[in-house]
């Protein structure tokens, strides 16, 4: 006879209100480091079970190394697919997810570069064809913000940089999978709450996400006749690298504070919407946003 467990089990929730509580922290390395954070985010889905959605599938995604990229590369490696990962610089963080995702059976292929450079993101999906022989899943996820108190502030390198990393990468990276994207195929972007309410200290920023809502929508018409998906996930605050890289921090002391649930999300609570989007339970949606934001109303 089995002894009964009373021990309580403790949802991704419960974790995020514990962790909810961080003090003041900055990184100076601008892409950020898991391992730095205090603490360190809830990334890696130890609590998610998988259950075939995405079973032999091949699903690539850019910034997958870390954070709400690093959480989906997981789930969905859960789910049954093999998993190509493009990231920046941070091969000790892209490193960790690799040995995630083979904790889970699957296959991952590990891309360093700029997706903001059209040639390597041309190279990277020739690594990744010959490595896998397909695309079924596209996550565009990368992304970068440098936070300025005006307009004035704002450079032409960090406008160029930004655009050139947050919307350019995409049509950069989504042109050149195009010819291997089949039917039922499916595009996921990463957009932001900055694109629908603005966020005054980072102007370039919610400017592309704005940018990448557009996108979403106008790709999704253009690539329907062909029955290949494309959507958007708009997170609120989340956890990750980027936040103590690129704040002060008093900041990030209170990041995620403002929202109607009154903390910051945690990437392992964003990336079920992806994996829901890459699968065939959401055979009808296309042209379409989910917004795991922590209780905005999100008018347009």
């Amino acid at each position: 006879m089995q002894k009964k467990n009373n021990k309580k089990k403790t949802n991704i929730r419960e974790v995020a209100e514990r962790k909810q509580k961080r003090p003041a922290q900055h990184q100076r390395n601008k892409s950020g480091k898991t391992k730095l954070m205090v603490p360190e985010p809830e990334d890696h889905m130890s609590r998610y079970v998988g259950s075939g959605k995405l079973l032999d599938k091949v699903a690539v995604i850019t910034g997958g190394d870390s954070g709400i990229g690093r959480a989906t590369a997981i789930g969905m490696a859960k789910e049954g697919a093999d998993i190509a990962i493009i990231y920046l610089k941070e091969t000790k963080d892209a490193t960790l997810t690799k040995l995630y995702i083979e904790s889970a059976g699957r296959k991952t292929l590990l891309l360093k570069g700029d997706i903001g450079d059209e040639n390597f993101c041309i190279a990277a999906i020739h690594k990744i064809i010959k490595t896998f022989g397909r695309i079924d899943i596209l996550v565009n996820n990368a992304a970068e913000q440098h936070p300025q108190e005006s307009i004035e502030d704002i450079s032409e390198k960090q406008l160029m940089r930004t655009f050139r990393t947050n919307i350019f990468s995409m049509f950069f990276i989504t042109k050149a999978a195009m010819r291997y994207l089949k039917k039922d195929a499916s595009i996921i972007n990463t957009a932001s709450v900055t694109a629908y309410h603005g966020s005054p200290k980072l102007l370039d920023y919610s400017a592309t996400k704005g940018a990448i809502v557009a996108f979403t929508r106008s790709l999704s018409a253009s690539l329907a006749p062909r029955k290949i998906r494309v959507n958007a996930v708009a997170p609120g605050p989340v956890w990750t690298p980027l936040i103590p890289s690129t704040f002060k921090p008093s900041k990030v002391k209170k990041f995620g504070s403002d929202v109607p649930m009154k903390r910051a999300g945690q990437p392992d609570e964003i990336a079920p919407a992806f994996i829901f989007l890459a699968s065939s339970e959401s055979s009808y949606i296309t042209g379409q946003t989910i917004h795991p934001n922590g209780g905005e109303i999100i008018n347009g």
